[in-house]
């Protein structure tokens, strides 16, 4: 993440930008922030300076009100995933002892951007009304259900990304929490694969193939834009679809993500 590209486009959107936003210039911002901060930990710390220079419109409030409960979700579920005793074999603990700080990481950044905003975190039920009983005591339901959190979670900020149009900078930090989510997403369906010997299911997506089902519905769709790709440029309908990642609503993105929240 270039900071300070942020700041440039800043300036390009609001003349007054480097005036209100207190320690825009690189090397005050380094001063404030330290030399010596963690490149993990300056997202959190750019993101205070931009919620206090920068007003959010009530739709991207409302935008990163819904990622923050998800990253809520998904941060307390890697938690207890890795807090839970011989459930995570060693070979992989370090993949999800990563994901899990990148997800604490989220959560940071998002609450600090929204501030007084921001929503309390919610109490989640892991087991989905019984649906995963056993999901932190068996590794196979475990994955199974990363892979379904983070497939969820890649749809949903794409199809939120429109309503943050009118707010480029919220937008620009959506998508980069979106490209990181999709690499967990790859990591999971990966681990997902050989878990529950599915040779069709790889990193990406082809077609609808997923280890939940009702997670993919929609992802063979063709039509992009409004335009069938379906037989342009000779490509084959599988990889098509592995082309696009396809948005979800927020109320679809609820519906899957509802059981898993008790309040």
């Amino acid at each position: 993440m270039d900071i300070f590209k942020i700041i440039d486009q800043f300036q390009k959107i609001d003349g007054d930008a480097a005036g209100r936003l207190e320690y825009a210039s690189r090397r005050l911002f380094m001063n404030k922030f330290g030399s010596k901060l963690a490149a993990a930990a300056i997202p959190t710390a750019f993101a205070a300076v931009v919620n206090k220079a920068f007003a959010q419109s009530a739709a991207a409030v409302d935008v990163l009100n819904y990622a923050l409960t998800l990253e809520y979700l998904e941060d307390e579920f890697y938690k207890a995933g890795n807090a839970a005793a011989n459930l995570i074999p060693a070979s992989d603990k370090a993949i999800f002892t990563q994901i899990g700080k990148h997800e604490t990481q989220h959560v940071a950044f998002l609450v600090k951007a929204l501030g007084t905003k921001a929503i309390a975190k919610p109490t989640f039920d892991f087991q989905y009304g019984g649906a995963f009983g056993d999901v932190f005591t068996n590794y196979k339901t475990f994955v199974t259900v990363s892979s379904a959190l983070e497939d969820t979670g890649v749809r949903a900020y794409k199809g939120q990304a429109g309503a943050l149009i009118a707010d480029p900078q919220i937008l620009e930090y959506a998508l980069q929490v979106h490209s990181v989510e999709a690499r967990h997403a790859a990591v999971a369906r990966r681990l997902a694969a050989t878990l529950l010997g599915n040779a069709a299911m790889k990193g990406w997506i082809t077609g609808k193939e997923g280890a939940v089902a009702a997670i993919y519905a929609g992802e063979d769709n063709m039509t992009q834009g409004g335009v069938n790709i379906k037989g342009l440029a000779s490509k084959t309908d599988a990889a098509i679809t592995e082309a696009f990642d396809e948005p979800l609503t927020k109320e679809a993105v609820l519906a899957i993500a509802g059981p898993f929240i008790k309040k």
